[in-house]
């Protein structure tokens, strides 16, 4: 965890809440140090406590010695009464501490107190409930201002999608969607739900209804890790599609390719098939925050679920099928088994103890299993394709 660090803080806006009486918080974006993009409201008398305890742990740098030696940016002292006209002013000034910050020797930028200001804390979690009588107001930094977020502390540019039909939000934590709506992400979850905002509207929106604007979306998808990571399930599932797997809770399966709309493959001893990513949870993980998730929003619909799917792209999204992820799973399987010789064998024990270290010999990496025929038509060049077109 000593290697964990942030590499950049974004200000994206503001939000004036009305419970448990008005106030306003200010929405950061941090990407972190291993590329996850996270966002934490904060108010302005918290950001101002941290600044106070960042100097008191630095006094050099804060200029308290020597005030030639300050490189901790200032911050002006919170107002004895802030309204919206002062929480909207206060974000140019957030916007050059936010970058002043990141410019900060490491010791200061990667100190726990730095690290964990800006972590994401269980009320950054909750989202309005349809209960509140009054849903908070958000006002997000405009893109023509002088204080564009993609120019706060470097390289942070929101990804671009597109609609591809049209969506009705379950709750007033989601956000709906018509077909053609051009959305920005903020947050792309494992659990096939992004966070979007759009002009003045931000939500939950299932990644299936969403496409990129320049080009097809299976390329941002992982490869397939057939070796596989073991997963416990947290809520049963009942298959709906042929292609879907049924579990009960508690079971434990290998994930073998996670895909970006929440639809996880999974493997049970040789058998494969799609499962919801929100109803599994590695070992030892906190599991009741992980159901809190599955209670508020559910399982993501699936892209093959969709009706009046339009999109702006020639090629279509194409997935590998289940005999396909079978086929090389059972094939990887099978190679591992033969590489790992029994531990009742004749004689190994003996050999190997008798075996000098430096004779011992040294094991094979695993051989990944070579791809079908399908796949590799799927993944040459339109030139490639040509060629063997015109062969046939």
């Amino acid at each position: 965890m000593g290697d964990h660090f942030i590499r950049h803080i974004a200000l994206l806006g503001f939000e004036k809440r009305f419970v448990p009486s008005q106030h306003y918080v200010y929405m950061f974006l941090v990407k972190w140090q291993d590329l996850s993009e996270k966002v934490v409201y904060r108010r302005f008398t918290e950001i101002y406590e941290f600044h106070k305890g960042l100097k008191e742990m630095f006094p050099i740098e804060a200029g308290d010695i020597n005030p030639q030696n300050r490189i901790i940016p200032h911050l002006p002292a919170p107002r004895w009464f802030d309204g919206q006209r002062a929480a909207e002013s206060r974000q140019g000034t957030l916007t050059e501490y936010c970058s002043a910050l990141m410019s900060l020797p490491v010791k200061i930028s990667r100190c726990p107190h730095f690290l964990d200001f800006f972590r994401v804390r269980p009320d950054d979690l909750k989202l309005p409930t349809d209960s509140q009588v009054k849903k908070p107001e958000t006002y997000l930094m405009p893109k023509d201002s002088k204080s564009n977020t993609a120019d706060i502390t470097g390289p942070i540019i929101l990804q671009t999608y597109r609609a591809i039909a049209d969506y009705e939000k379950g709750s007033s934590s989601q956000m709906a969607l018509a077909t053609g709506d051009v959305v920005d992400v903020v947050e792309k979850n494992e659990s096939g739900w992004w966070f979007c905002q759009m002009k003045t509207k931000r939500g939950w929106v299932p990644a299936s209804y969403l496409e990129p604007l320049d080009s097809p979306d299976e390329a941002e998808d992982p490869e397939p890790n057939y070796e596989g990571e073991p997963y416990i399930t947290i809520k049963a599932y009942t298959a709906v599609l042929e292609d879907e797997m049924s579990l009960e809770e508690g079971e434990t399966i290998e994930v073998i390719h996670k895909l970006l709309d929440g639809w996880w493959v999974i493997r049970k001893e040789d058998v494969t098939g799609y499962f919801p990513s929100m109803f599994l949870q590695k070992a030892g993980q906190d599991v009741a925050q992980a159901k809190s998730q599955i209670k508020s929003r559910g399982a993501p619909p699936r892209r093959s679920s969709i009706r009046n799917a339009h999109s702006i792209h020639q090629r279509s999204r194409k997935r590998l099928s289940q005999d396909t992820y079978r086929r090389n799973s059972v094939r990887f399987t099978q190679q591992r088994r033969r590489q790992r010789p029994g531990p009742h064998s004749p004689g190994s024990a003996l050999k190997e103890q008798q075996q000098p270290e430096t004779e011992r010999p040294k094991p094979q990496p695993a051989v990944p299993p070579r791809p079908s025929a399908d796949l590799i038509l799927h993944r040459c060049s339109e030139s490639t394709k040509r060629k063997l077109a015109s062969a046939v």
